[in-house]
């Protein structure tokens, strides 16, 4: 917990509930364990893509289809999300979970490994959503930013890492020290990219709010 928990579930109190099968699903992906976006990153999701009226959105991270149902009751007509998963035990719950929502029309699911399936990707997304392994965002970031378009919005959650990305490498269990390392470097890339407008706020577990800007040649 990178903030105090008392104002998260103060925050959280005021909270309205989503729609009966989103809760339904939140409950039983937190009841199998699955890792889903918490209450306070869902509202902020919510406000960002209600600012804009995003088309085009790509998910990094599908698990189990959780955040892409969120996002595309936000999403304006003729709205679209892709997202990717890898996890092979979790993509036959996420392709159910959006026939459950209706939402199989609205939500294309890619399978494979990000890296290759981002290489391989063309055309542009407007919004684009990263909540997958945090060693591997730095790896990502190219590719998601040929695919993000001028002006478009990169979300990335979880970049504190439970506090964790403040402490020395040290400090951080060996076994935690390379993904420590890659996700500084990310952050660090995102701020001091030119074609980049980065706000990082500690927000549930961390979240990059980055806008893509076009440089002059």
């Amino acid at each position: 917990m990178i903030v105090d928990e008392r104002i998260i579930t103060f925050i959280n109190s005021m909270d309205t509930e989503n729609s009966e099968i989103l809760e339904t699903i939140e409950q039983e992906a937190l009841a199998a364990d699955v890792p889903i976006i918490r209450r306070e990153m869902q509202s902020f999701l919510e406000v960002l893509l209600l600012m804009k009226k995003h088309m085009r959105v790509l998910e990094v991270g599908t698990a189990v289809g959780f955040s892409a149902l969120l996002m595309s009751d936000y999403l304006p007509e003729g709205g679209h999300i892709t997202t990717i998963e890898n996890y092979e035990k979790r993509i036959p719950i996420a392709r159910e979970n959006f026939r459950r929502a209706g939402k199989e029309d609205k939500i294309t699911l890619i399978e494979g490994d990000a890296t290759e399936v981002l290489a391989e990707m063309e055309g542009t997304f407007d919004f684009i959503f990263m909540d997958a392994a945090k060693g591997q965002y730095i790896h990502y970031l190219p590719n998601v930013l040929r695919l993000l378009s001028d002006g478009g919005c990169l979300v990335s959650d979880n970049v504190m890492q439970d506090g964790d990305i403040i402490e020395s490498r040290f400090a951080v269990e060996r076994r935690n020290r390379t993904i420590h390392a890659r996700m500084r470097e990310y952050l660090y890339e995102l701020k001091h990219r030119e074609d980049l407008v980065t706000s990082i706020i500690p927000l549930g577990d961390g979240v990059a709010v980055s806008i893509k800007q076009g440089v002059e040649k």
